[in-house]
């Protein structure tokens, strides 16, 4: 609807020679908008007021030369001139009964967009370290990630799913080093646990699973010597250095590897199920450890080498990163010979885009600050546009239950999984919650309020409303009555009751919301949308009687509430919420 009106003011401005032939018109596009009171109509345009000063005429005197020159359409009851030059539209009721049999004929389709050839969206999203089980602030990434990435798709872009698994580097071999002290440990040999080792039951079961035949037996004496002289009540960092050095030497980097390997399997099983239970899958699941494999690194590096971006400096290599606007330049090879998390980035992202990818949309916590600025200059020196990166940041989430902020974490290394909130709020509460505020915002996580059977609960309201529009379905095969679609179409004009108007406005926003949403990174608005027709909805049917003995209007209003089941459907299912028929 909102584009066909555009069209209208753009042959009223075609059709006036002073405006279509001036040399600004090219670069002012018609710009169409939602009213914010509906008493002022539909639709607005302040297309005059931005033609007139180019013009050198009165906005007024300009909207009035539009309106004069709009061409007749059923779509519109009456076009006025507001305030200093706007030009508002108040749409017919045909044009809602129009918009109305289009969800009725498309169901759950209304609104989704035709596949645009381009671009090629890679969404790339949690890619949380694989040394733990899911964390509540990751089940935030999950939730935003997967709405919008089918936002996107209903909007009608390609996009692809991928997560970044972190199986190289230091990390991996902390991890390495917790599992094979807890190995010791339960074998009887003791040793000062770490301060910067993972903690956690999970550390002990994995440990407990391990295939470790073949490994050597070592005493508690073996280990500790030439550990630091105040270890481990010294250097945490050096301290765990040390561990790692010596699981290398005392197990050989063949058995070290084996208890990373076990160690990685075991907990990315536990992630890719997590997140299975919760409707988030993957296109792919990338390796870093695969950037080395494939010598992906090493041949970014040449190219930059090669164009002369990198250089030498206190005993690294430096990537020149200022060249291209970010604000320092960047260590991609260390004193010791070893590459840097961002020359991966670099290797990452370069071939993102060799794989055929036209944008970049990376979704990161927010402690990625300035990750953007220099993300994009090792793109931008590999050849590829800066502006292909995207970066989301996903701010924290606290748990309240009864008012009260809950820990999130203890110093024995436990937290609050993912797993633990789904199973005690429910996967349909923990979706919506995580994504009713915008991603830049803090969440405070209301267990109670997710939990609850009330209106109050949005989730249940809406799911409430879809309920509700089954259990008239239900009531009519009861009374042996049938609905007849067709009628219903055919007889729309009886729906003049203001309830079913505001519904029917409602409804046909709902294909700007999927718009809206997804090109502002924000399913917020698709959350706050539902809410608005949940509540149209319920004010309809609790005023208003569906099963009537008049056989026209009762069609026309089941055909009503058919449609808006089907948007409600549609919107929760992007959200990856269920639209149950009882509740």
């Amino acid at each position: 609807m909102k584009s066909n009106i555009a069209k209208l003011v753009e042959q009223a401005i075609n059709s006036l020679p002073d405006l279509a032939e001036a040399p600004e018109i090219s670069s002012i596009s018609t710009t169409v908008e939602r009213t914010r009171d509906a008493r002022h109509g539909e639709f607005t345009t302040n297309i005059a007021m931005r033609l007139a000063k180019s013009l050198g005429r009165k906005p007024r005197d300009v909207a009035s030369a539009i309106i004069d020159k709009m061409p007749e359409s059923e779509l519109v009851d009456k076009v006025e001139i507001a305030g200093p030059g706007f030009i508002n539209f108040h749409v017919s009721n045909k044009a809602l009964h129009h918009e109305l049999a289009s969800i009725l004929h498309q169901g759950k389709c209304y609104g989704h967009q035709e596949i645009r050839p381009e671009p090629k969206i890679l969404l790339e999203f949690v890619s949380a370290n694989p040394t733990g089980p899911l964390h509540v602030g990751h089940g935030r990434h999950a939730a935003y990630g997967a709405t919008l990435g089918n936002l996107l798709e209903a909007a009608g872009f390609r996009v692809d799913r991928e997560y970044y698994v972190n199986d190289a580097g230091r990390q991996m071999d902390i991890l390495g080093v917790s599992i094979w002290l807890r190995l010791l440990e339960q074998s009887g040999v003791t040793i000062s646990f770490p301060e910067a080792g993972y903690k956690g039951d999970y550390i002990r079961d994995i440990a407990a699973s391990l295939n470790i035949s073949g490994m050597p037996e070592l005493a508690a004496e073996e280990i500790l010597s030439g550990l630091p002289a105040d270890a481990p009540q010294g250097d945490k960092e050096e301290y765990i250095g040390a561990l790692i050095e010596k699981a290398h030497q005392l197990l050989g980097i063949h058995h070290f590897q084996r208890i990373r390997k076990q160690s990685l399997d075991s907990i990315l099983s536990d992630i890719e199920d997590d997140l299975a239970g919760f409707g988030v899958t993957f296109d792919r699941w990338f390796f870093e450890q695969s950037l080395t494999d494939d010598n992906l690194i090493d041949n970014a590096l040449i190219i930059l080498k090669e164009r002369n971006m990198l250089y030498e400096k206190d005993g690294a290599t430096w990537f020149r990163a200022t060249d291209y606007g970010d604000e320092k330049d960047r260590v991609v090879v260390r004193e010791n010979g070893k590459t840097t998390y961002f020359a991966s980035d670099i290797a990452y992202h370069n071939d993102k885009r060799k794989r055929g990818y036209d944008h970049l949309l990376d979704i990161l916590g927010s402690d990625h600050h300035g990750y953007q600025a220099r993300i994009r200059a090792g793109l931008e020196a590999m050849g590829h546009g800066g502006d292909s990166l995207e970066v989301e940041l996903i701010q924290f989430v606290s748990l309240y239950r009864a008012g009260e902020k809950q820990p999130m974490s203890t110093r024995s290394g436990e937290f609050v999984t993912l797993r633990q909130l789904r199973e005690e709020v429910g996967n349909d509460a923990a979706r919506f919650f995580y994504v009713m505020r915008s991603n830049d915002q803090h969440l405070d996580f209301d267990l109670e309020l997710a939990k609850s059977r009330s209106n109050d609960n949005p989730v249940y309201y809406i799911q409430y409303a879809h309920a509700r529009v089954a259990s008239v379905f239900r009531q009519l095969q009861d009374k042996s009555l049938q609905y007849d679609q067709a009628a219903g179409i055919a007889n729309l004009a009886l729906l003049g009751q203001i309830h079913e108007k505001s519904l029917m406005t409602t409804l046909s926003r709902f294909p700007e919301v999927i718009e809206l949403a997804a090109n502002n990174r924000a399913p917020q608005h698709l959350v706050h949308y539902l809410r608005d027709l949940a509540n149209e909805f319920h004010t309809y049917y609790n005023a208003h009687t569906f099963i009537v003995d008049d056989d026209a209007l009762r069609n026309a209003r089941l055909a009503l509430i058919t449609a808006t089941r089907a948007v409600i459907a549609s919107g929760l299912e992007i959200i990856g919420v269920s639209a149950p028929d009882s509740m």
